[in-house]
């Protein structure tokens, strides 16, 4: 029986580039989002070019509601949970502390801490089941302190926290939790490195090989190891993914 992952924003982005790593190497996907219509182009995409099934199911991250039926729904298509990921994310990246309404801080902490810790609670029991895998994504905007990132930092850095002690929480049952911090040139990144070129370029000139990680082979080839059996000795570890400059503990 085909392992089965949910991956949540998983119809663009990184998401999806973690996705087609995940159905290349034998898993059934379910993606998640907020549009129909991109995650219908998307389950088209995918399983025209992999031997997987695609489970795409609309929802927002920040609704108890959604995300109960994302559980429900993938039970009932797949029987079974095997590996989570919570790459959603929402947020005013680009905007100064100072210039942060309420509403723009809740976007970020909303989307991104809540969300992660309503599936993480819902997956629990599926999880328990199969001894499955927890991987959340946090950012380098929180580890290294990136200005104008100062909501999508501090969303970040609650979901490492969360991750770390449900790692020790969920450990007897022998469910793993680590965190990836990924770098990639996504369709957001680009629109970013248009709205913020002084940023980008003090980001990129960061990365010892100048360049960012791609989402598939990348991001993508670490969440499966993290996932495999070969790194069932790891958890409440957090893994950056600074483009070409390797893993940084």
């Amino acid at each position: 029986m085909k392992k089965v992952v949910i991956i949540t924003g998983g119809g663009k982005g990184i998401g999806y580039g973690v996705a087609e790593a995940f159905l290349e190497n034998g898993y059934n996907v379910v993606i998640t989002g907020r549009t129909k219509e991109r995650l219908d182009s998307a389950k088209k995409e995918l399983e025209s070019k992999y031997n997987g099934e695609v489970l795409g199911i609309v929802a927002d991250g920040r609704k108890v509601c959604d995300v109960k039926n994302v559980v429900q729904e993938t039970i009932k298509k797949f029987g079974q949970i095997d590996v989570l990921i919570n790459n959603a994310q929402a947020s005013k990246s680009g905007k100064m502390l100072i210039e942060h309404t309420d509403e723009d801080f809740y976007l970020a902490v909303e989307s991104g801490l809540y969300a992660t810790f309503y599936y993480m609670r819902e997956c629990y029991p599926y999880l328990k089941k199969t001894e499955g895998v927890v991987i959340n994504f946090a950012s380098g905007a929180g580890l290294f302190g990136r200005i104008a990132q100062s909501s999508y930092a501090a969303s970040k850095e609650g979901i490492r926290g969360l991750s770390r002690v449900a790692a020790t929480e969920w450990g007897p049952d022998k469910i793993r939790v680590n965190v990836v911090c990924p770098l990639v040139m996504s369709e957001e990144l680009a629109k970013w490195k248009e709205e913020n070129p002084d940023v980008y370029n003090k980001t990129i000139g960061s990365i010892p090989l100048g360049r960012f990680g791609d989402a598939k082979k990348d991001i993508g080839g670490v969440c499966l190891f993290l996932a495999s059996e070969a790194a069932s000795y790891i958890s409440g570890e957090t893994i950056t993914l600074q483009g070409g400059s390797g893993l940084r503990p």
